[in-house]
């Protein structure tokens, strides 16, 4: 199944242990690259996090964010470190009576600096099942969106596949008449130079002539280049890196196909051929 690396997923859930938001942004990568915000006081978790995005998603950069609100606690449940409050009121009252205008220290002021409520500490194995159960919630999420897209991005360069095939198909039919032009212009060409050509000669100089435009080749290896790409699109395996081989080897192809061009058709089937490849390898970089 082609799978696209740009998605998003998000969940907001409140429970038993609090409010919980998992946010996971997802966009293409050469490689799996997985970024983690969490919590200071979650950080034990981070480990388990990695290993279940990364048994879900192969590829992509991906960004994680936890935010985290434990159960509300009652008031009269709350812990103050006392310690920390004389401290931060003594050094208050230093700075107070060096530079007098700065006023009095807000209680609530000093009840939001880091420390002073003492928290509950997070039991790993209390709250590390339903965290972890709803980050895979999310990636379910983003997993869906992958697939949509991918599944878009799959009709999409299988409809430029079939117009590759059909450029390839059209010029490979006008190959003999492509010749006999070659032949027609060689003949004109010697008689505005007024010079003899002798039959024998005038064969061996179009056998040379076929062996320099012949396109048949490349025509070929386009053709079985496109039925790779369509046997890849249509297999359960990670298809963003070989896709984009195969669109290499094709442009090379239709590179050497215009450097041979022997006429208008094959100048302007290269030129349409390049426009798609382009389309479809632009593509092919948000396939996982």
């Amino acid at each position: 199944m082609i799978t696209s690396m740009t998605a998003f997923g998000r969940t907001e859930e409140t429970g038993d242990i609090g409010h919980v938001i998992w946010e996971i942004r997802s966009v293409n990568h050469r490689y799996l690259e997985i970024s983690i915000r969490l919590p200071d006081e979650l950080r034990m978790l981070e480990a388990a996090i990695r290993e279940h995005i990364s048994n879900r998603i192969k590829r992509g950069k991906i960004d994680c964010n936890l935010r985290f609100e434990p159960r509300d606690t009652a008031v009269n449940n709350l812990q103050i470190n006392n310690d920390l409050v004389q401290a931060i009121l003594k050094t208050a009252d230093d700075i107070s009576s060096s530079v007098p205008e700065l006023g009095t220290i807000n209680p609530i002021e000093v009840l939001r600096w880091p420390g002073v409520i003492k928290r509950e500490t997070l039991d790993p194995d209390i709250i590390g099942g339903p965290l972890l159960q709803q980050l895979d919630r999310t990636i379910d999420l983003v997993m869906e969106t992958r697939n949509r897209e991918g599944k878009k991005l799959q009709t999409m360069i299988l409809e430029r596949c079939n117009a590759v095939t059909n450029i390839v198909t059209g010029l490979r039919e006008k190959l003999p008449e492509i010749m006999d032009s070659l032949r027609d212009r060689l003949v004109n060409r010697a008689k505005e130079l007024q010079i003899e050509i002798e039959h024998e000669r005038l064969g061996q100089e179009l056998l040379l002539l076929a062996q320099k435009f012949d396109v048949a080749e490349e025509l070929d290896r386009l053709d079985a280049h496109i039925n790779e790409v369509k046997r890849v699109l249509k297999n359960d395996e990670l298809a963003g890196r070989r896709l984009d081989f195969l669109m290499q080897e094709m442009n090379r192809e239709t590179n050497t196909l215009g450097s041979n061009a022997a006429n208008y058709d094959c100048s302007n089937a290269s030129v349409e051929l390049k426009v798609l490849i382009e389309q479809m390898r632009e593509q092919i970089q948000n396939i996982e």
